[in-house]
């Protein structure tokens, strides 16, 4: 084959990817030159180039599908929503962690580069459209996660907590890959335009045990039972930052990637996949909602929060309609701005070099610093689905959308358990302005008042002005259908 031969596939749909990876290169040389001084450079590099990549997400044209690397990598309507969430809660794990690392004497420049090489194997899985690339990017946002995870090397917890995501980590990939080789191997195509077409055709038993392998992959991803397992642990045993991440972006991702798989390559499949679905769903509320009773942690109560929060999304997929879809992004936004809001209230709670992170820390903390009472009370009552709070509409969304596909027992279970998961979250509000008053917490630190401030404004002010979400949300599932 000649030089005249050879065609460069157009990489303008991937431009944010690249804009990452050619700045991660970069500043894993500025990084390796400068030494353990580099961290606070390659931090606000790193936020930058978040805020590049963003700004090349959404100036791409709307409305338009593309797709480049032979059809291997799409950008719709719905990558770009999904894209902009992933990195808005990549830029807050930054902002989160400077203080924290500092005070810790943990602040090195590896930090925000494995956040990076992260974010762009989630970019990735939100553009995934074959099985190919699916599982590159999967791949390469867990191989930084797994890291990240331990990445205070010195305390036993979070080694601890690296070392049990790796291993479930490794297994959960291995189911995911092996499904995809059955789904190859029966319909004899890995993108997921071709899967469509060949099930049009045929959907024999090969194919629906290859979506049982795939679906348990990403559910490991999810969180989601029964592949929670790691989640309690490794929130709990992994620095706070990072366990605020690994709530925030990954999520958003992983969401994503259940979306492309199940609504992309198997819409002529779909009462094969729901049972899976509905089963995960309900499973996830429950034990969301009824294990984080007895939990004093917060970190682990944040852990089994996310599992029901999962839950609930999920609901939207199970709909499997263009309504649930945007249900489904509908959450996920206001989740995220829920998750990132209590962890930065989390993170303040310190006194000195120590981190308070029980329930019974957060006593009296309304007399102490009643705007941080008020505004992580806000998050729980958004949390619990208080109207007229975010939270609210973000499970109206999501149970409208089952009622209108003929869920309506997974609609009723989903308020059911919405109602218990309300006992801890408000538990946290009584022990806040009930509760005789601890000693004073230190002042909140810049990056903690931006993440706490902005999440705070989503949660509170939203039913002020939905429409820029619900028709961003709305666009997006478009895009699908």
């Amino acid at each position: 084959m000649n030089a005249a031969q050879i065609v460069m596939p157009a990489l303008g749909p991937a431009m944010p990817e690249l804009i990452l990876t050619v700045g991660v290169l970069v500043l894993i040389l500025y990084g390796a030159f400068k030494g353990e001084r580099s961290a606070e450079g390659v931090s606000v590099g790193a936020l930058m180039l978040l805020i590049l990549a963003l700004f090349a997400v959404v100036s791409q044209p709307m409305g338009t599908k593309v797709t480049t690397l032979n059809g291997a990598f799409i950008v719709d309507g719905f990558a770009r929503v999904m894209k902009s969430l992933t990195l808005l809660g990549s830029a807050a794990a930054i902002l989160l962690a400077k203080d924290h690392f500092e005070r810790e004497r943990i602040a090195r420049f590896e930090y925000p580069i494995l956040i990076l090489l992260s974010t762009i194997g989630m970019l990735i899985m939100a553009s995934a459209n074959d099985l190919i690339a699916l599982y590159m990017g999967l791949e390469l946002q867990s191989l930084a996660a797994y890291v990240i995870a331990s990445f205070h090397r010195d305390d036993l917890r979070s080694t601890e907590a690296g070392l049990k995501y790796f291993v479930l980590g490794a297994l959960s990939s291995g189911m995911l890959l092996y499904g995809a080789s059955l789904i190859y191997g029966f319909t004899g195509s890995v993108s997921f335009p071709g899967i469509v077409t060949a099930l049009r055709e045929s959907s024999g038993l090969g194919v629906v045990l290859g979506i049982v392998f795939l679906a348990a992959g990403v559910s490991f991803k999810l969180a989601a039972v029964p592949f929670h397992m790691w989640t309690p642990d490794v929130y709990e045993g992994a620095p706070t930052p990072v366990t605020a991440f690994f709530a925030s972006a990954p999520k958003m991702a992983a969401m994503a990637m259940a979306v492309r798989v199940f609504i992309g390559a198997f819409p002529g499949v779909t009462d094969e996949w729901r049972q899976i679905i509905v089963f995960i769903a309900i499973a996830s509320m429950v034990l969301g909602s009824f294990a984080a009773i007895g939990q004093r942690s917060l970190k682990r109560l944040m852990a089994y929060s996310s599992i029901g929060n999962v839950g609930y999304a999920l609901i939207g997929l199970a709909a499997g309609t263009q309504e649930g879809v945007r249900g489904i992004v509908i959450y996920m936004a206001i989740y995220l701005a829920m998750t990132l809001g209590a962890f930065a209230v989390i993170l303040s709670l310190r006194r000195g070099r120590r981190m308070f992170e029980t329930i019974d820390d957060l006593a009296g903390l309304s007399r102490t610093h009643p705007w941080l009472a008020f505004c992580l009370a806000m998050m729980m009552f958004s949390l619990a689905g208080i109207p007229p709070l975010a939270g609210f509409f973000a499970k109206f969304y999501v149970f409208a959308a089952a009622i209108q596909a003929g869920l309506n027992a997974l609609a009723v279970i989903g308020v059911v358990t919405s109602v218990v998961g309300a006992f801890y979250y408000l538990r946290l509000v009584k022990v806040m302005y009930f509760d005789e008053p601890q000693e004073a917490y230190e002042p909140m630190g810049p990056g903690l008042r931006i993440v706490l401030g902005l999440s705070s404004v989503v949660v509170i002010l939203f039913w002020l002005l939905p429409a820029p979400l619900v028709g961003a949300a709305g666009a997006a599932a478009r895009s699908l259908f």
